[in-house]
């Protein structure tokens, strides 16, 4: 189960609609090793694509710098999805590098940039295998 801040799925959601058609990126971070999301951290989709996404390298590497500095740890990855449910591609899957982080996707498929209805849901993705979990929104 991911517990997570009201806050931060609502920063993920107004992230996934400014950048639509575009999928949005983004991580969330905390102390290492404990699983509590703490500060979030908007990414650059350096593809600029509606139907992928790839952390901008240069700013990838000021991230891990910044969380080896202060002993963080990424605990969500995030994206949206721009025409599709929020369920993980075989891209996104593939992809899937950080077996302690949880990763959340925000569907804006029936909204777009509108305000309207999306989908957000979790999964941990290890070795290949994914599984929904819980997301519990917690208000601050």
């Amino acid at each position: 189960m991911l517990r997570i801040a009201r806050a931060h799925v609502d920063e993920m959601i107004a992230h996934a609609r400014a950048d639509h058609p575009d999928e949005a990126c983004g991580v969330i971070v905390g102390p290492e090793g404990s699983d509590r999301p703490a500060r979030l951290v908007r990414m650059i989709n350096a593809d600029r694509s509606p139907t992928f996404f790839r952390f901008d390298p240069s700013e990838q590497l000021q991230l891990a710098k910044q969380l080896d500095a202060a002993d963080e740890e990424i605990i969500v990855v995030y994206h949206s999805h721009t025409a599709t449910e929020a369920y993980p591609s075989r891209t996104d899957i593939s992809y899937a590098s950080e077996p302690q982080a949880h990763y959340v996707l925000v569907s804006t498929a029936e909204s777009g940039r509108d305000e309207g209805p999306v989908s957000v849901r979790s999964y941990r993705i290890v070795d290949g295998q994914v599984t929904e979990e819980e997301l519990d929104i917690v208000e601050d």
